[in-house]
């Protein structure tokens, strides 16, 4: 009886609610729209003897409101003077002068000697415009110098060797760390996990892709379940599938689903998909570590990493 009444009493809330949503709508909207109409002017012989001829001065204008960037508090800095690139000269500089330019006038000065150089293209002209870019070419071989000096002495916060190897031997041993995890990730999965696959009627694709995924169940035991969609249209709208052959990853136990492939995947793909797809549904990665493997957590791979840092290097030197 309990159970009646509430239901009884939601279903009138609910109609109550429609009622006074549908009552109050044209209401709101009526008046929103009278707030709106501006106030019909004078006709003109209302206003025939007004204006200037008939020496009456002009209502005064109001001031505009100022715009947004004029009220705004923030402070802005004026940015570098930005030279005149028409036909400069470098006779009033040294080269201490030219070294030691903002980057915004280098570069437009720079350009300047240079089109100056292509119009007349004389001793004088070539001459500097060379300069400039012997000063250029040495300015970003000092700031190189500089970057590989800071990244060698701080190489524990910039250097990404350690997860990212580029040698040979590196390169192998990234490759096996990052297969171990798979696999050990996809073996622990199973228990609780399965794949749908989605497939169709004369589909030469998914005989392909079922052939994979044969070898995938000899490797890792998981359970995998064809779907024709031809014949399961209420699942095959559930989960978006339009095509085949797609792999879409379920949780036991919950609503999560995620989409592995689409269209035939080779299984060393088809397994580094499921590890990141069952890594997300899981709650150990974001959208922001999506591809990152759990041995790169807190490293320079880690895109997070950095905000659980409170270590500020440019102000301890």
């Amino acid at each position: 009886m309990v159970a009646g009444h509430n239901n009884r009493l939601d279903n009138w809330l609910c109609s109550w609610l429609l009622v006074v949503t549908i009552i109050t709508m044209p209401i709101m909207t009526t008046k929103a729209l009278a707030d709106n109409v501006p106030a019909p002017k004078p006709a003109f012989y209302e206003t025939a003897k007004e204006g200037w001829f008939w020496y009456h001065d002009p209502h005064p204008e109001m001031p505009k409101e100022a715009n947004a960037l004029e009220k705004s508090t923030i402070t802005r800095e004026a940015g570098p003077k930005v030279f005149e690139t028409k036909n400069p000269s470098m006779d009033k500089y040294t080269i201490n002068d030219i070294w030691n330019l903002h980057p915004d006038e280098f570069q437009g000065l720079l350009n300047g000697v240079q089109k100056k150089a292509v119009q007349s293209p004389t001793e004088k002209n070539i001459l500097e415009y060379l300069t400039m870019q012997d000063v250029a070419r040495r300015k970003a071989l000092a700031y190189a110098n500089a970057t590989k000096f800071v990244t060698q002495k701080y190489s524990d916060k910039f250097n990404i060797s350690q997860v990212y190897p580029t040698t040979a031997p590196g390169v192998s041993a990234k490759v096996q760390e990052q297969q171990k995890e798979i696999s050990s990730t996809i073996l622990t999965a199973r228990e609780d996990h399965a794949l749908l696959f989605f497939v169709g009627q004369g589909c030469g694709f998914c005989d392909k892709q079922a052939a994979i995924l044969a070898y995938f169940v000899e490797k890792y035991g998981w359970q995998i379940k064809p779907i024709d969609i031809g014949q399961h249209t209420t699942l095959a709208s559930r989960f978006n599938v339009t095509t085949t052959p797609t792999l879409v990853l379920i949780k036991n136990g919950t609503e999560q689903s995620m989409p592995v492939s689409v269209g035939v995947v080779a299984q060393s793909e088809l397994e580094r998909k499921l590890y990141q797809a069952i890594r997300y549904l899981g709650g150990e990665t974001n959208i922001e570590t999506f591809q990152t493997y759990d041995y790169q957590k807190g490293g320079a791979l880690d895109p997070g990493a950095i905000l659980e840092n409170e270590d500020q290097p440019w102000r301890e030197r």
